[in-house]
């Protein structure tokens, strides 16, 4: 009885995260181009954020309950998710062709902050010096963005792609008050969800012995990132490559630069069980993108099931070195 309680706190945090997430987005993001913010902004700024809420309150959370490994691992863990299972699902659904000029210059952006990321925590701690510098970054990226969205012009496809997912008409037609409710509804499950989801994880960690660690690089950190997989799915159906690509690199930069750095401004962070192994395997999947988007600028089946199988190989991996 006492585990199938911990799976229910479980259950009902992703379940709370994922509506979280998904009423903050589709508030947010209606809200922004209603005033006059293009749709392929909201597309790359908004969205990207907005995913990466689940990660936000979660990481800070485990790190403000004294469970500084679980938040490291909850966003290493997303990413290595992201690129690994979300692009790898995407991906072999459809062909993922990527289109976007500002999509392709913000793969060495994802890798900078990665490895940036990376060297901070070799001291074994995320100090608030650091994360102040972090979530500075992150407000410096999201105005390059702003920047660069002036200054190149994208393919009509591109546009048509983001406009299509983010109609203003259709934003004009929401009424206000139904807008700004999604985004405090959204709030409301996000910080509920996060509570619910340490509960069972923690017990569940405890329970049967499974490093802290290693429950958020996997179970945790797949709980939040299901809406960037929910919403990669959706938008690989209808082949819109762009905004699937954009979700997640935008999710994986948000999660190093705002996430991390608004955890550790509130408490540094230490690494715990975090080892370099996990480290590696994230700079692994995220340079894995480079040849990808920089000269094929597509992600073919093939492709998608080497992420796929790099994935599940991680988290195999995972359970014999430190579980078994």
């Amino acid at each position: 009885m006492p585990v199938l309680i911990d799976i229910l706190w479980l259950i009902a945090g992703l379940s709370a995260l994922y509506f979280g997430a998904e009423w903050l987005v589709g508030g947010a993001a209606k809200l922004a181009v209603r005033y006059g913010i293009s749709p392929l902004v909201v597309g790359l700024t908004v969205v990207a954020f907005g995913t990466s809420a689940p990660e936000l309150f979660v990481s800070i959370g485990f790190n403000m309950s004294g469970y500084p490994d679980m938040s490291l691992g909850n966003v290493i863990g997303s990413n290595i998710c992201n690129i690994g299972l979300v692009l790898g699902v995407s991906a072999f659904i459809c062909l993922l062709h990527v289109k976007s000029e500002l999509l392709v210059r913000d793969v060495p952006v994802l890798l900078l902050a990665t490895v940036t990321f990376c060297w901070m925590l070799s001291d074994g701690e995320i100090s608030m010096v650091e994360g102040i510098i972090l979530f500075a970054s992150v407000v410096g990226y999201t105005v390059y963005q702003l920047a660069l969205v002036k200054n190149v012009k994208e393919p009509l496809a591109v546009e048509k792609e983001f406009e299509a997912e983010f109609d203003p008409e259709e934003a004009k037609k929401t009424p206000l008050y139904l807008l700004i409710f999604l985004i405090l509804a959204g709030l409301v499950a996000l910080y509920f969800g996060a509570d619910w989801l340490e509960r069972g994880g923690v017990s569940l960690a405890k329970r049967f012995g499974v490093p802290e660690a290693v429950i958020s690089l996997t179970l945790i950190a797949f709980s939040t990132s299901v809406p960037e997989l929910a919403t990669s799915v959706v938008a690989s159906l209808k082949k819109e490559g762009d905004i699937i690509i954009g979700n997640v690199i935008g999710s994986c930069i948000f999660n190093l630069l705002c996430v991390i750095g608004a955890t550790a401004i509130l408490k540094p962070v230490a690494s715990g069980g975090i080892e370099m192994i996990d480290l590696y395997v994230m700079i692994g999947f995220t340079l894995m993108l480079i040849p990808v988007l920089w000269k094929g600028r597509v992600i073919t089946r093939w492709e998608g099931s080497i992420l796929l199988l790099g994935y599940f190989g991680y988290t195999t991996f995972l359970y014999f070195d430190r579980v078994a």
